[in-house]
């Protein structure tokens, strides 16, 4: 019980860590004259990503690469599943045709290069199956390749949305900037230290602890975004929230995690996978099925039952 407190105390501070990092850092980069659109497309865009990236590293330096793995695909099985499933019944979700075209086929494209990278056993009969370090820079140079998409997106004015920054003295950001990375670090340190503690003591495996309780919780700032963006009726935030932080995680997260130590694929990783490529063909399914660009609401149904049928499956 006492371990299980302690994962859960970890999330306050991760959570507003994250929250007071990007806050502060983009008052400062607008101080410097970075363009909105360019702070939204890097800071901004890392926020949302920021916990699954701190809680990966440190579980990449403790070598538990059920933990790093598990916590990616969770969370981008959450986010496509839960977040979208929600936003859409709550409102549904009108999706623009840049999104519908390039974005979620590139989603989609992350969750199979990921599950190519992983299987070294099947495709070139090399025993263990780890995603290593080349692995790893290869990922890096597809986040690369999408932040240039979406920097040429935004100098030909098809992406309008900018960040809302908030304007702050330069001392008070750097101080907030460098409270909030020391809180993402502490709350990211006792997060990776519980959920070992817990998956040991009660016999449940690193992979089920990341892909349930840790990738929900590294989750939870996508979860309000894109609530409180479905309730406003700002439906195209709520989806390019959910689909950016997809991308991010797999390219850059976990990019990341794999050039700092190898992550080694284990037993039921593969089905893990597999639902995360049928979750992202579902959501680009879903685009095209009704009226329009759209996901209404019994899709949204159809999304929270599809994530209820995994988490079934993980129990059993």
């Amino acid at each position: 019980m006492f371990y299980f407190l302690l994962l859960a105390t970890g999330f306050f501070p991760l959570i507003y860590g994250a929250g007071m990092l990007v806050d502060s850092a983009s008052s400062l980069a607008k101080r410097l004259n970075i363009p909105n659109i360019v702070i939204g497309l890097t800071i901004v865009g890392f926020g949302t990503s920021s916990p699954e990236m701190v809680v990966n590293i440190f579980g990449s330096v403790a070598k538990s690469s059920d933990l790093v793995l598990g916590n990616i695909i969770g969370s981008n099985l959450f986010n496509t599943l839960v977040i979208l499933g929600i936003t859409a019944i709550i409102f549904p979700i009108a999706v623009k045709k840049n999104t519908a075209w390039k974005e979620i086929p590139l989603s989609v494209l992350a969750a199979v290069v990921v599950i190519t990278v992983a299987n070294d056993l099947i495709i070139d009969k090399n025993v263990p199956s780890v995603i290593g370090h080349i692995d790893g820079i290869l990922m890096l140079l597809f986040f690369v390749i999408f932040i240039v998409y979406n920097i040429t997106l935004a100098q030909t004015e098809l992406f309008t949305s900018e960040a809302r920054i908030k304007d702050k003295p330069a001392g008070r950001s750097l101080l907030l900037m460098i409270a909030g990375l020391v809180l993402l670090v502490a709350g990211g340190r006792l997060i990776v230290f519980a959920a070992i503690k817990v998956a040991s003591m009660i016999g449940m495996s690193e992979r089920i602890i990341g892909l349930t309780v840790v990738s929900i919780g590294t989750s939870l700032p996508e979860l309000a975004t894109s609530v409180v963006a479905a309730m406003k009726k700002n439906t195209d935030i709520a989806i390019g929230n959910a689909i950016g932080s997809n991308i991010y995680n797999i390219f850059l997260v976990l990019g990341i995690s794999a050039v700092i130590n190898p992550v080694a694929l284990q037993p039921g990783s593969d089905m893990d996978m597999l639902f995360n490529i049928g979750a992202s063909l579902l959501l680009f399914i879903f685009v095209f099925t009704g009226k329009g660009r759209t996901i209404n609401r019994i899709e949204g149904m159809i999304f929270l039952l599809v994530y209820a049928v995994y988490i079934s499956l993980l129990i059993i």
